[in-house]
């Protein structure tokens, strides 16, 4: 089987319209018709993570972020670029290739990504979650013991939190990577994976940090971008093993990358 005919039979199977237009869906890297040997899922496509995939010798790796550090993986401007150049050649020394699927992940039931999060951060329930799944109950913690059992059971290195590590909090907010969604008054922490500190379209830090000074129980607990959408492309790979028989499919983590 090609890499061709291996996204052929997951746009097949993902259930939802194909979107020939998306920018991010598409080959990256290495040649569309090579043979497949197996497969390597993963949520970013660093050289580190290239390396382990070809030792375990998985020529077709399925990223759900980009391989060439921007959005669309343009490349034109890196063409002289030293990085790009080590990049590239290993992935066409090796026979190597590289396909994204994002949007159309993200527009799955379930989300895998979502998922995958709520799994890795302990909250149960979530087995059938989609982008945005609304207002989660957890039972009664502080902000400092629900952020210990996010580290704990997500394994990050580094998690980045605002808040009252004494407050009481028990309805919860869950987002994806820049997904983070919007802290409103009913909920009292929102678990996402990255946001800018000020000058977004609504600015969770600092409306916390107001929250705090009135004596309101508010919380953020930001995982990072790699570590909230992770866990997610390994649940990819066991939806891939129920149409892909015949080749062996693994989850190659990217690494994380704060400490």
């Amino acid at each position: 089987m090609t890499a061709r005919e291996v996204v052929e039979l997951i746009k097949k199977n993902q259930g939802i319209p194909w979107n020939d237009r998306s920018t991010r869906d598409t080959f990256k890297a290495g040649n569309p018709d090579t043979t497949v040997k197996g497969i390597a899922t993963t949520m970013m496509t660093t050289f580190d993570m290239l390396q382990r995939a070809n030792e375990a010798r998985l020529n077709m790796v399925i990223t759900h972020e980009d391989t060439f550090w921007n959005d669309r993986d343009d490349t034109k401007d890196l063409t002289e670029n030293p990085i790009y150049k080590l990049k590239t050649e290993y992935i066409l020394k090796n026979d190597m290739v590289v396909w994204r699927d994002h949007d159309h992940m993200h527009a799955m039931t379930p989300d895998y990504t979502v998922v995958g999060e709520l799994r890795s951060v302990g909250i149960k329930g979530g087995e059938h979650a989609t982008m945005r799944p609304g207002i989660l109950t957890i039972p009664e913690t502080t902000l400092e013991e629900l952020a210990a059992q996010v580290k704990r059971t997500s394994g990050a290195r580094a998690l980045r939190c605002v808040g009252d590590p004494k407050a009481k909090v028990r309805k919860i907010l869950v987002g994806p990577g820049y997904a983070t969604p919007r802290m409103t008054p009913e909920v009292d922490v929102v678990i996402g994976g990255e946001q800018q500190e000020a000058d977004g379209g609504f600015d969770n830090v600092e409306y916390v940090m107001d929250a705090v000074s009135l004596g309101m129980p508010k919380g953020i607990i930001m995982l990072g971008h790699v570590i909230s959408e992770q866990a997610g492309m390994e649940d990819f790979g066991n939806w891939l093993r129920t149409f892909l028989h015949d080749v062996p499919i693994r989850f190659v983590p990217a690494e994380e990358p704060y400490w």
